[in-house]
């Protein structure tokens, strides 16, 4: 061994994991982390729950969650000599968040609170890093990994073990002092510092309530803590690139990107922490803008506006997707109907299959001057959600 990697692993021997356990934490704060936790790997007991949402296909198109299978119960194989993680979580809520009242404006597009700023990967990545750094310098013999939504890794359980919330009914995770307005990242280590303490594995903090499984439109959350990914909105308009079902469309109204609802019926996000980050509020006025206007939009311009942006990934078909559903479901407007002929000419055989349903959708509300609704059920249930919003979340209404 070298005379440096003696000193080193003698500088190790020496390092009282305790003491530096709490200094992580008050480091990942000062980086502007929102909370700080550190758990173990042991993640086996969330594996029989794994194996069968994979076995029941709940994954949809989502390959990558079946190629790596249990991968993700096992730090230590994503990455070697991993025997603790360090789970971040970032508030992400913008000020003036109008959730109900874009819902309401059923010709203005809604777009996920949490893609309204800039896309949130690298500057938590990069906090990591400066986290790992941090520690790097304390800690002579250390390695460390971010990551952020971009591992086979089970980030929610881990963040639950570190103490960052519970895993919710929606299966996201849930915060007393922060709903669940906020983003999570971790480190994988290899040195044995201190877990963090905290009782959520032993309380249903949740209790008897089942407001987000009764709320989504289409009805993804099949069971407390499963989602079939196949009938979420967040999943066909953002990840997968096939048609969006004939029987779902209607029920999406103005969402184009993502879908807040489950969060939105959730009682403990009254508690939620508005953001301090410039970086997540909205850009181009995202959190107010015609779903014409964002329509009208070519790929160029579409590619150059979301530089940056979490939407841009979905790529441009799937905008024009999303968005044609959308002004399908919105009130008749003769300038709709143009918009949407206007664009069958240069449109991918994708997009032309939803303009040509939004249309229909358009002449039959316009045949019938009454414009019923043929899926009452959901326009109650988007009413309901809307009262919620109001009475028991004025500040971000």
């Amino acid at each position: 061994m070298k005379f440096s990697g003696i000193i080193a692993s003698m500088k190790s021997t020496n390092i009282d994991y305790q003491q530096l356990s709490t200094k992580i934490q008050n480091w990942g704060l000062e980086l502007g982390f929102s909370q700080v936790g550190i758990s173990d790997i042991d993640l086996s007991a969330h594996e029989e729950a794994l194996q069968s949402w994979l076995d029941n296909q709940y994954h949809g198109n989502m390959d990558y969650m079946e190629r790596h299978g249990l991968m993700r119960t096992r730090p230590a194989e994503l990455e070697a000599g991993t025997i603790r993680v360090i789970s971040v979580r970032l508030d992400y809520l913008p000020t003036n968040a109008k959730f109900a009242a874009t819902l309401k404006a059923t010709n203005q597009a809604y777009i996920s609170r949490y893609a309204l700023g800039r896309d949130y990967h690298k500057l938590l990545r990069k906090r990591l890093q400066q986290l790992g750094n941090k520690i790097r310098e304390h800690c002579a013999e250390f390695n460390f990994r971010p990551f952020t939504d971009s591992a086979p890794i089970l980030e929610r359980p881990l963040a639950e073990k570190a103490g960052l919330g519970w895993v919710g009914k929606h299966s996201l995770l849930l915060n007393k002092q922060a709903g669940s307005w906020f983003f999570i990242g971790e480190l994988l280590v290899d040195i044995p510092l201190r877990v963090t303490t905290h009782n959520y594995d032993e309380i249903d903090e949740c209790g008897q309530c089942v407001s987000c499984i009764k709320i989504c439109p289409t009805q993804a959350i099949i069971k407390p803590y499963v989602v079939d990914a196949r009938r979420c909105i967040s999943y066909f308009t953002i990840e997968s690139p096939d048609p969006i079902p004939l029987e779902l469309r209607p029920l999406m109204g103005n969402r184009i990107y993502g879908c807040d609802d489950c969060q939105l019926i959730c009682p403990w996000n009254k508690y939620a922490e508005l953001s301090l980050e410039d970086d997540f509020q909205p850009r181009l006025k995202l959190d107010q803008i015609s779903l014409l206007e964002l329509f009208s939009w070519d790929e160029k311009y579409f590619l150059n506006a979301m530089q940056g942006s979490p939407i841009r990934r979905i790529g441009f078909q799937s905008w024009q997707r999303n968005i044609a559903v959308a002004l399908g479901n919105a009130p008749y407007e003769d300038k709709i109907v143009l918009a949407l002929t206007q664009k069958l000419e240069k449109a991918s055989e994708l997009v032309a299959e939803h303009i040509f349903w939004a249309l229909e959708q358009q002449q039959n509300k316009e045949t019938d001057k009454s414009e019923r609704d043929s899926n009452d059920t959901n326009k109650k249930l988007n009413a309901k959600l809307i009262r919620s919003i109001d009475i028991n979340l004025p500040r971000d209404a």
